[in-house]
């Protein structure tokens, strides 16, 4: 078994695709910015986020027909530089809800909201100090 990417189940797609791919600066797949569905990867690395239109799953899986309710997921992706990383997505229109501060001696942490209100943390690790 091979984890092939977290997929996150969205109402506004298009809202969704610009903060992955214009805040963020992911490279979508295919260029679907409407959607019915879109894999962002990150420069480096082999995992990825997906979009998938809820109301399209919906017609699937009839329980899905309701907006999410409170923070149902928490997309981490690893940085480098957290405080240049962070600079440049605000730039773009994130808004950060905390940091950059550290999380624990071994990691920095910084967290925002996508359009839908799915938690994103950024993440650089620390080397260990001793």
């Amino acid at each position: 078994m091979e984890l092939a990417q977290v997929r996150l189940l969205v109402g506004d797609f298009a809202a969704c695709y610009r903060f992955y791919a214009d805040v963020l600066g992911l490279k979508p797949q295919s260029g679907a910015t409407n959607g019915p569905y879109e894999k962002f990867s990150p420069a480096v690395g082999s995992a990825g986020i997906a979009l998938q239109d809820r109301a399209m799953m919906a017609e699937v899986l009839g329980e899905l027909g309701d907006a999410a309710n409170g923070h149902r997921s928490l997309v981490v992706l690893r940085v480098d530089d957290l405080d240049t990383c962070c600079e440049r997505i605000t730039s773009r229109g994130a808004t950060l809800l905390h940091g950059p501060a550290p999380m624990t001696d071994r990691m920095r942490v910084a967290h925002l909201k996508d359009p839908e209100g799915n938690l994103v943390e950024l993440q650089e690790w620390l080397l260990l100090r001793g």
